[in-house]
């Protein structure tokens, strides 16, 4: 766990090309007291992508699913510490990490959040010894999630799994 607190992110405000401000936010090692406020926030990021809204059962209780496993879940918090951003790994093999429920509160997309979660994630388990990352973007509505994983330099070596050596 120590680990994890020493890779807690804070992103501040920044400008891009354009000149449009940011939102200023921090990832962190996820814990239960956002547990509802993250379950909204994938709700909502699922209803964007015209998916009827449910929740996946290993979200209910992180602790179990995830750090009672040894793997890792964290969350991007706003300037008021409302959740904006997940994500999490399983480890699947030795020195492979699968990455789970990478979601982002939709009007908030395409402005770095997805980017320093991955990038905390992936720092993580680097550190840990891993040497390889994936992911299953699922079907054709998860189009922004394929783009996304192939711009980190992510190959699909599979239909809808995305690796990458790290």
């Amino acid at each position: 766990m120590e680990l994890a607190r020493l890779l807690e992110v804070n992103v501040g405000l920044f400008f891009t090309g354009k000149t449009s401000e940011l939102p200023e936010f921090k990832v962190k090692q996820y814990n239960d007291h956002y547990r509802d406020d993250m379950i909204f926030m994938v709700l909502s990021a699922k209803d964007a992508l015209k998916k009827v809204p449910s929740i996946n059962p290993d979200l209910l209780d992180i602790k179990t699913n995830y750090f009672d496993k040894g793997d890792m879940f964290w969350i991007a918090l706003d300037e008021n510490n409302r959740v904006i951003g997940s994500i999490g790994y399983e480890t699947i093999k030795p020195k492979e990490a699968r990455i789970h429920r990478l979601y982002i509160k939709p009007e908030l997309k395409r402005q770095g959040i997805g980017s320093a979660l991955l990038n905390t994630l992936t720092n993580y388990v680097k550190e840990k010894g891993y040497n390889k990352l994936s992911i299953h973007t699922g079907d054709e509505r998860y189009y922004e999630s394929k783009l996304f994983y192939k711009a980190k330099g992510f190959l699909e070596t599979e239909p809808n799994i995305l690796e990458k050596n790290i």
